[in-house]
C-alpha cells in the first residue's frame, strides 16, 4: 500500500519479515479501510500478530501476507501464507503454561477462520468485524 505522493519504485517490495511489519503494514491499511477505529481495527492486529507468529513458530515462517476489506463490507480478511501443509491444532489452554492461546484467540476473534492447503503449503484466512470506510465505486 502506498499514497498517491510515494513513488512505488522506491517501496520495499519483499516479504514481511516479523510481526512488527505485519502490524505496520495493518495499521496503516487500518487507517485507509477503517478510520474510525474502535474494537475492530485493534482485534484485526491481535490476529495479524497470531497468524504470523504462528506461520513463524509452528510453519517454517510466512510466504505471502494479505489484508482485503471489500467495499461495502463490515469485515477485514486477514490472509497468511506459509509452507507447511498442516492445519493449525488448538493447544490444551493451561494457564501455567506459556503459549497455546493464539489459535483460540484467532478464532474467538474472528467471525470465519477457513484453512486451505495447496501445493506450496497452506493459507490460513480470518475475517475479522471491523467496519469499513471502503465504498463501492461507480460503474464506469
Amino acid at each position: 500500500m502506498y499514497s498517491a505522493q510515494e513513488d512505488p519504485e522506491h517501496l520495499d517490495h519483499g516479504l514481511v519479515g516479523t510481526a512488527d511489519q505485519a502490524r505496520d503494514i495493518a495499521r496503516g491499511f487500518l487507517s485507509v479501510a477503517a478510520p474510525e477505529g474502535g474494537s475492530g481495527p485493534e482485534a484485526v492486529l491481535l490476529v495479524v500478530s497470531e497468524l504470523f507468529a504462528n506461520a513463524v513458530q509452528h510453519a517454517g515462517g510466512v510466504t505471502g501476507f494479505r489484508l482485503e476489506a471489500r467495499p461495502g463490507a463490515v469485515a477485514v480478511a486477514v490472509a497468511v501464507d506459509d509452507a507447511s501443509a498442516l492445519p493449525p491444532r488448538p493447544w490444551p489452554l493451561d494457564p501455567r503454561a506459556p503459549g497455546g492461546f493464539g489459535w483460540h484467540l484467532v478464532q474467538e476473534l474472528s467471525s470465519d477462520v477457513q484453512v486451505k492447503v495447496h501445493a506450496a503449503g497452506k493459507t490460513v484466512t480470518a475475517t475479522v468485524r471491523c467496519p469499513t470506510g471502503v465504498r463501492p465505486q461507480p460503474a464506469s
